[in-house]
């Protein structure tokens, strides 16, 4: 191949090569390396074909900044941590907002299904949480402490137990979707089931309020966070069931990893909920004002978190790429 034709047909990739280098704050370490893995291919070909070329020393050079910059992340891992869930977990959350929906709908119309079989057999919840659990509650309803279950054990324990407890549901979740997206999608259909039935078992006893209050003060980051590690279980499924122009081992790879980023980003999220259930939700006799405020906060911080920052993240860098062009 002449030098020239090889100039004109990879000019394009090294021009965005630069660009990536000039915001690399923008960028994950997988997207670098990619960038890195392509430039040295080329330089391979240059310094067999052109060694005394210029392009070959402009390769080199191109391809020293990209590693240098890939080794500085590694060696900043306290950055590197802040920036895997500042921009990294939203970044891959934009790319799979479709999953995200998907994963919602799934547990939003199980829930519904939930509430319709409970109101229509008031025994429906004994066959989703077991006939112990449903005589512990009604004994409680009875003593008129009907969220008693909260405020039993030592907070720490309790704090520890539903933490791990909960991880382990995300990744139980997420790792379901190996056994393609139905897995997944089963898991998300129980949990909605669970909760449709649970809320109306409260409702048919007139302790609505108050259980939605109990419940959904650590809940709503909880319940949030598994409707998000469903996502990253579809991701992983779809990788494998529809591989588009990649070979299957490839496409599985990539919805592999994308999902194991979106499961552990989810991580922190379960610790908070898992502290507000153990130490907080206990606490019944907190005003109505409070506990909603805690309900709505933790709202607030998912619709920012999983839908408006990786929004914000993904037209970033459309600017960042569209002023590079525009600059060419």
């Amino acid at each position: 191949m002449k030098e020239i034709v090889f100039i004109r047909n990879n000019i394009d990739k090294w021009q965005k090569a630069e660009h990536v280098m000039d915001d690399t704050f923008w960028y994950t370490p997988d997207e670098l390396a990619e960038v890195y893995i392509g430039i040295t291919a080329d330089l391979a070909f240059a310094m067999t074909h052109y060694p005394e070329s210029r392009i070959t020393v402009y390769l080199n050079n191109l391809a020293s900044a990209i590693h240098n910059e890939i080794y500085k992340n590694k060696r900043e891992k306290w950055s590197r941590i802040l920036t895997f869930w500042t921009h990294e977990v939203p970044l891959v959350m934009y790319h799979e907002r479709r999953l995200l929906l998907v994963s919602f709908l799934i547990m939003f119309v199980s829930t519904v299904i939930g509430i319709i079989s409970q109101a229509a057999d008031p025994e429906f919840v004994r066959v989703i949480l077991g006939d112990g659990y449903v005589d512990m509650t009604l004994e409680n309803i009875a003593k008129g402490k009907p969220m008693d279950v909260y405020s039993g054990g030592d907070e720490t324990g309790m704090f520890l137990t539903i933490t791990f407890n909960n991880i382990g549901v995300a990744f139980r979740t997420f790792v379901l979707g190996l056994f393609t997206s139905i897995g997944t999608g089963w898991s998300l259909f129980y949990n909605g089931i669970m909760i449709g039935c649970f809320e109306t078992f409260f409702c048919q006893h007139g302790l609505l309020g108050e259980s939605f209050l109990a419940v959904f003060l650590h809940g709503t980051l909880e319940i949030s966070a598994i409707v998000v590690a469903g996502a990253a279980g579809l991701a992983l499924g779809n990788g494998w069931l529809f591989p588009g122009t990649y070979s299957r081992i490839v496409s599985f790879r990539r919805g592999a990893r994308r999902g194991l980023k979106i499961v552990v980003g989810t991580v922190p999220i379960f610790i908070v909920a898992g502290f507000i259930e153990g130490f907080v939700t206990r606490h019944t006799e907190l005003p109505y004002f409070i506990r909603l405020g805690f309900i709505l906060l933790s709202l607030a911080f998912v619709i920012f978190y999983f839908i408006i920052l990786p929004r914000h993240i993904n037209s970033k860098l459309n600017k960042i790429e569209s002023h590079a062009k525009s600059k060419d």
